[in-house]
Parts: C-alpha cells; structure tokens; sequence
C-alpha cells in the first residue's frame, strides 16, 4: 500500500466528508480546517469568516486502488467549483472551493487539472477552486466527524448532504467501496 494525503475543500465538510467515506481506497476521512492564520482555530471562529479558514477534508488514500486523478474527478463533480465562497445557501470564505496538497508533484497536478478544466470550459465558466501548499490544518471537533452517518435524517442532512450522496453513488459505481 502506498498510502497519500490530499485535503479538498468542497463547501460544508459534512458533504465532502459523506462523499469521499465511500470511494474504494480512501482509508480515512477527516473533517478540518485549513490555509487560515489562527492557531486552533474552532468551528465558531471559522464561520465568523475572518480567521481564513477553509472547510476541508483531508484523505488518507491507497493510491494502488484510487488515484489522484479519480478522486479530483469526484470532487468536481459533487460540488460546484464555479462559485467563489459560496456552495448552495452556505456563503463565507469557509465554503471556498480548495485543492491542498502536501507533495509539490499533486500541486503540479491538481493546477494542471483546473487549468484544463479551464481550457476545456468543462463548467461553461471559470473554475474558482483554489490550488495550494496546505497551510495550518486542524482536525474539526468531534461533532463534525462522521456526521451525515450519525445523523442522516436532521436537515441539513436529508436535504441536502443526501443528494450529493446519491449522486455519487449514482455516478460512480466504479469507485464504491465493496
């Protein structure tokens, strides 16, 4: 097994989270923050928006069963990468869309990605994610962790994290996990 590390920023971190906990070769899932400027930084403080942080999740992977290139595919497709700092209602900085890499080599590829995203007008307008060094990460609170799968009937959840869930599922059979 040759074990990675990449951290994406999808909008709230309840949904990359559900997402990524289903793809083949993930083998961990954490909720967090990142590329802001406060030391520890806690839920509260992130949504105030003045602190920088990112919501991300950071993924373990088995790159001998899932690449890089497959999971950058699922994360464009679960969220909308056009729309700066904003996913559906949730509006901040927080909610940016981010690539955040630990290896100077997926930096390269995740810029080369969006570039051809780009290039190609996959979305029909410009791609918004944000392509960098991951800076300052801390795990979230306890509460983030797993959340959908502890609480998939309350709001936000049924409405919708689900659905990302489904389109996923729905979209990539390929890379469920068994």
């Amino acid at each position: 097994m040759s074990e990675r590390v990449i951290t994406l920023g999808g909008g709230c971190f309840w949904c990359t989270e559900a997402v990524f906990v289903r793809v083949k070769g993930v083998t961990d899932v954490e909720s967090g923050y990142c590329n802001g400027h406060v030391h520890q930084p806690s839920y509260e403080q992130v949504c105030e928006g003045d602190t920088g942080h990112v919501e991300v999740v950071q993924l373990r992977y088995d790159d001998t069963q899932v690449s890089l290139t497959q999971l950058l595919e699922v994360f464009f497709a679960v969220h909308d990468p056009t729309t700066l700092n904003r996913q559906g209602n949730d509006v901040g900085s927080q909610y940016r869309s981010g690539i955040y890499t630990e290896s100077p080599d997926d930096l390269k590829q995740a810029q080369d990605w969006v570039a051809q995203l780009n290039a190609d007008k996959v979305f029909g307008k410009p791609v918004a994610t944000e392509v960098l060094a991951r800076a300052n990460y801390w795990p979230a609170e306890g509460y983030h962790q797993d959340f959908f799968e502890r609480n998939p009937h309350q709001g936000y959840c049924a409405f919708v994290v689900g659905p990302k869930v489904a389109k996923f599922q729905k979209t990539f059979v390929h890379l469920l996990r068994p």
